[in-house]
């Protein structure tokens, strides 16, 4: 249970949200010219319209920034610092993704730090479950999008030999 006053709650949930934010503003900066490249790759069937992107991101890393918060109102809690340090690492994977594929077109390595990132996912809900169960929770659509990621890139990767 936190000890925080409600003015320190409300700054760290800023906080946290802040970080998450700023993770998709970074990933953003590289995505500049990610609605033009998107539209001239060769994708699945079953890809998303571009335009579904922004909406689905902005409700995970909502969700993102809240399930660290209430990580981190658990003062005391065995795995906490592991918790939080796997939800920083995450992010900058998170972020890293889009420089792999929008910024710098390495299919390759966009594939991997998917899979890394889908990982470290997985690692970050299971050290949330034993501080914070619903924190685990609020991350398993996020785990979802990012599994469906990995199968996009991969797909959207070997379609387009010449661009990625």
């Amino acid at each position: 249970m936190s000890k925080h006053t409600v003015p320190v709650q409300a700054l760290g949930l800023l906080g946290w949200l802040a970080l998450a934010f700023a993770t998709a503003a970074l990933g953003a900066v590289a995505s500049i010219e990610a609605r033009s490249f998107y539209a001239q790759l060769v994708r699945p069937e079953w890809s998303p319209p571009g335009s579904i992107f922004a909406p689905v991101w902005s409700v995970l890393y909502a969700l993102m920034g809240l399930s660290a918060w209430l990580v981190w109102r658990e003062n005391g809690a065995r795995r906490r610092a592991l918790a939080l340090a796997l939800f920083v690492v995450q992010l900058a994977a998170n972020a890293l993704w889009s420089w792999l594929f929008f910024a710098w077109h390495k299919g390759a390595w966009a594939f991997v730090d998917v899979l890394f990132l889908l990982a470290l996912i997985a690692a970050m809900i299971g050290a949330f479950w034993s501080v914070r169960c619903l924190a685990a929770l609020l991350m398993l659509p996020y785990l979802g999008w990012v599994g469906f990621a990995s199968l996009l890139t991969w797909a959207v990767w070997q379609g387009n030999p010449g661009l990625l």
